[in-house]
């Protein structure tokens, strides 16, 4: 059984609470990177997490890095590790700016996740008022969406890493802040994410959540996170099927 075939299975076998996730949704909060689109198409998250520890050797601190750290493929999770250590500091500060260039750097690359554009403009027309929560600088998002001319379905509420990297995802505190700004009921809103990270976000924002794993090892993840099997898709048209259909 390929692994399309076995994850259309798992959602049409509890068809009605996954209609119900859908049409109950006032508000829909999007991570980023992989719902939206996957940012590092030409340059994996893996390689930037080794040109991350070369960026660091060339400036003598290679030792900065844990050996966990070091083999990392989450650049955003190191970059969390570091500020932990060293908060405030000229090095995170600058370590920061530097991921946030390579994010940049990548929108021009960056890949739609399919379905994801006609969703987003599906939703918006219906009135369901969007949010983008995510650990990706807001000035790579705000990039991004203009080159697909997806801005208006967002600004301004997007809400991406600040300064204070302690409150990255798992922290909930961009949901928080994106239920805040529009006036939104946690038990009316949908998170839409790819990440353990993202699922537990959710979880201490009080939403709920639905999982796009866009292979088997995304999928495996959420599983053993505790995502419900029902609420996990690896395609975004099985959404867009149930946004239509809720709106026919």
């Amino acid at each position: 059984m390929n692994f399309e075939t076995k994850a259309i299975e798992l959602v049409t076998g509890e068809a009605e609470k996954f209609k119900e996730l859908i049409e109950q949704a006032r508000c829909v909060l999007f991570d980023f990177d992989g719902p939206i689109c996957q940012l590092f198409a030409g340059h994996s998250a893996k390689a930037i997490a080794e040109d991350q520890e070369t960026w660091l050797a060339v400036r003598g601190l290679a030792g900065v890095l844990t050996e966990r750290e070091r083999s990392s493929r989450d650049p955003h999770w190191v970059l969390s590790e570091v500020a932990a250590r060293h908060p405030g500091s000229d090095l995170v500060i600058e370590l920061e700016e530097w991921l946030t260039q390579q994010e940049l750097w990548a929108v021009e690359r960056a890949m739609p996740t399919a379905y994801a554009d006609p969703l987003i403009r599906t939703w918006s027309a219906m009135g369901v008022r969007l949010a983008i929560a995510t650990n990706n600088s807001d000035r790579t998002v705000k990039a991004y969406l203009e080159s697909r001319h997806l801005i208006g379905c967002f600004a301004p509420n997007i809400y991406g890493r600040t300064r204070e990297l302690h409150l990255l995802k798992p922290n909930p505190y961009n949901l928080k802040r994106a239920l805040w700004a529009l006036g939104a009921a946690a038990d009316t809103t949908l998170m839409i994410g790819d990440t353990p990270s993202d699922h537990a976000a959710a979880q201490g924002a009080g939403v709920h959540f639905l999982g796009y794993a866009r292979n088997k090892e995304k999928q495996r993840l959420l599983l053993e996170a505790g995502v419900a099997p029902w609420s996990i898709v690896n395609s975004l048209e099985t959404v867009l099927v149930a946004v239509r259909g809720g709106a026919a």
